[in-house]
């Protein structure tokens, strides 16, 4: 099935679920187990990319975190756990429907602890539609640099002055001489969903919230 200008939706009962990998999928197939959900233990090893559960009528799409998103909207991809950081910088068309609490974090500005403020300072981020809206509402002018990795080597070598960036413990940066100056906002992980799989498959997806749901208010 397309809608929209080509974006397609499958139209199987199949519900099709965008999972990043790394440490979001962890958490985040840990509570779908939590949930009742019957995903394999050993899902957490796997290298396929897609890995279906027929127990669940579910197939998982694996993905970088990144990307999750636009298979999202695209409708590949029924629903999808992101970030609420990637969420925030992608700014796609997608419903969020629920606040998952796992994969805690904060957004933050950071810098070398002796950073005194500069005209028109450069500020390197993998996050830059975040960083420059933060700085416009701060009243700052910065120049943003977009980066994709390693995103606290810059102040070390001169690139930027500052840097926006994911914050988990803070070890990293402790360990490089670093200090976070500020919060930006507070990050977890979200479920989102198609607009057009909303509505085609809303009694499974309404389903799997619910299930999630509790799960989350048991862990509390």
């Amino acid at each position: 099935m397309t809608v929209n200008g080509g974006m397609s939706v499958a139209n199987s009962g199949i519900l099709k679920v965008a999972m990043p990998k790394g440490r979001i999928y962890k958490q985040a197939s840990k509570l779908f187990r939590q949930a009742g959900l019957p995903i394999p233990e050993d899902f957490d090893d796997s290298r396929r990319l897609i890995i279906q559960v027929p127990e669940a009528n579910m197939e998982f799409i694996m993905a970088k975190p990144v990307d999750v998103p636009t298979y999202v909207e695209y409708g590949v991809a029924d629903i999808g756990i992101v970030g609420k950081d990637v969420l925030m910088e992608e700014n796609k068309d997608v419903y969020e429907l629920l606040d998952l609490g796992i994969a805690k974090c904060r957004m933050s500005v950071i810098g070398m602890p002796d950073w005194k403020p500069v005209i028109h300072p450069r500020v390197a981020t993998k996050y830059p539609s975040v960083a420059s809206q933060y700085f416009r509402e701060q009243g700052q002018q910065v120049e943003v640099i977009k980066l994709n990795g390693s995103i606290e080597l810059a102040p070390l070598i001169g690139l930027a002055d500052r840097i926006v960036d994911m914050v988990e413990t803070g070890q990293t940066l402790r360990e490089n001489g670093l200090v976070e100056m500020e919060t930006l906002f507070q990050v977890t992980s979200r479920l989102i969903a198609n607009r057009v799989s909303y509505r085609l498959k809303n009694t499974a997806i309404q389903e799997l919230c619910d299930r999630l749901g509790v799960a989350i208010s048991e862990r509390v």
